[in-house]
């Protein structure tokens, strides 16, 4: 067995593919160019870190659950709400995930808040935060199947470990009481500790109409409210502009 077939399988074993995918390549440069042996290693080393690296952002995108793919470049920013336009620029530094500041996006559908939190949220990834993705409907299934499966601390764990949540349509269904104390105690585990981003359609003033319960809606608001960003997003609905546009109403 020669060099390069002993490399081949020693790099299997290892699962370093990029250093198996290549030294054959880079033998050829390092001849041709007079690399040095500890230039060689370097570069087959720089080249696997690469590939790690873009797989985990790959693989941190993939376990956020994201619905779909919407990226911040993908934007119409001058369609934006004032509100969002305003304090875009200082939401994509993700400061706030560095400062574990919660962002709440309010205001009528289609204006562009989903869009907005899973920009933010991919970009998370590939700067190496985990996030995750839910609905706020969602995340309250996913507790009561915790619960009932007796796995509800290790959720809880989890939930609280991601650097990013984003949890979306708050206030499209309403909640009894038991669904509205699991909702403050799971956001209450990131408050002032991990970033969380809310969107909802409703100003904080109409939260009680979904939360049913006075007390508990406003330590939920506290609590949200606090050194976080609160951003208007209401204005006219994205899908209500193109529609004119279609007919040239």
């Amino acid at each position: 067995m020669n060099d390069i077939e002993a490399i081949d399988l020693y790099t299997k074993e290892l699962r370093i593919t990029a250093v198996r995918e290549n030294v054959a390549l880079f033998t050829e440069d390092a001849l041709r160019e007079q690399w040095g042996h500890l230039t060689f290693l370097r570069r087959l080393l720089e080249a696997e870190v690469d590939r790690r690296r873009e797989r985990s952002k790959t693989t941190r995108i993939h376990r956020a659950c994201f619905p779909q793919m919407k990226y911040l470049e993908e934007l119409q920013r001058e369609e934006l709400p004032v509100g969002g336009r305003t304090m875009l620029p200082e939401m994509e530094t993700l400061d706030f995930i560095r400062q574990g500041r919660s962002i709440v996006m309010y205001g009528n559908p289609g204006t562009g808040k989903t869009h907005i939190a899973i920009g933010l949220g991919i970009k998370a990834c590939l700067e190496g935060y985990s996030v995750f993705f839910t609905s706020v409907p969602h995340l309250l299934t996913l507790i009561r199947e915790a619960k009932t499966q007796k796995s509800l601390r290790n959720m809880e764990m989890r939930f609280e470990r991601y650097d990013l949540v984003i949890c979306d349509e708050l206030g499209y269904v309403g909640f009894d009481k038991e669904s509205a104390e699991m909702l403050f105690n799971h956001l209450s585990l990131r408050t002032g500790k991990k970033a969380t981003i809310i969107t909802t359609n409703l100003p904080f003033t109409r939260w009680e109409e979904v939360l049913k319960d006075k007390v508990l809606c406003s330590a939920l608001v506290d609590r949200l409210c606090h050194k976080s960003y609160l951003v208007n997003m209401t204005g006219t609905s994205y899908r209500i502009k193109e529609t004119k546009k279609i007919f040239k109403i």
